[in-house]
């Protein structure tokens, strides 16, 4: 597995960016694929009629001879074995995602991502800002009416 030491970005992540680019070099073969299981599939049911009777009378006859008992302990010990086998093969298979990601996503954003959270440590804190003291508003000028004039005057 990688170093997780030199580099800030998950396997996880990596393992993903693998993922995906597994997929799409498997979904470009497609067609092919496609084609070709289709071949198969009619050059198969001609062969499935042909021996379907002689297969269904042979597995009668094992059937009735079978003792079921060992088989019942001989799968249980091969699911053991199969399940620890499966679980290898997982971890190698996420392992391979994980270098795969890591060359999928390059050194480039590592190395990208070094230089921002440098940039963030030495970037200063902004200053606070003060406030000022709020000065006292002003008096209003008071607009004093003149005293109506008496009619007649």
């Amino acid at each position: 597995m990688t170093d997780q030491t030199k580099t800030r970005i998950p396997a996880p992540l990596y393992a993903a960016a693998g993922a995906g680019d597994l997929a799409l070099q498997e979904l470009r073969k497609l067609p092919a694929v496609v084609s070709h299981l289709g071949d198969r599939a009619v050059a198969s049911l001609r062969t499935a009629n042909d021996t379907a009777g002689a297969t269904a009378g042979s597995l009668r006859e094992k059937a009735t001879a079978t003792d079921f008992d060992q088989l019942r302990d001989t799968a249980a010990s091969s699911a053991l074995a199969f399940a620890q086998v499966a679980q290898e093969r997982a971890v190698a298979a996420y392992t391979a995602l994980v270098a795969r990601g890591e060359r999928v996503v390059g050194t480039g954003v590592v190395e990208a991502a070094d230089v921002v959270n440098a940039d963030i440590e030495t970037t200063e804190e902004p200053k606070a800002v003060e406030a000022t003291p709020a000065t006292a508003p002003k008096p209003r000028k008071r607009v004093t009416k003149a005293a109506p004039k008496p009619a007649g005057e």
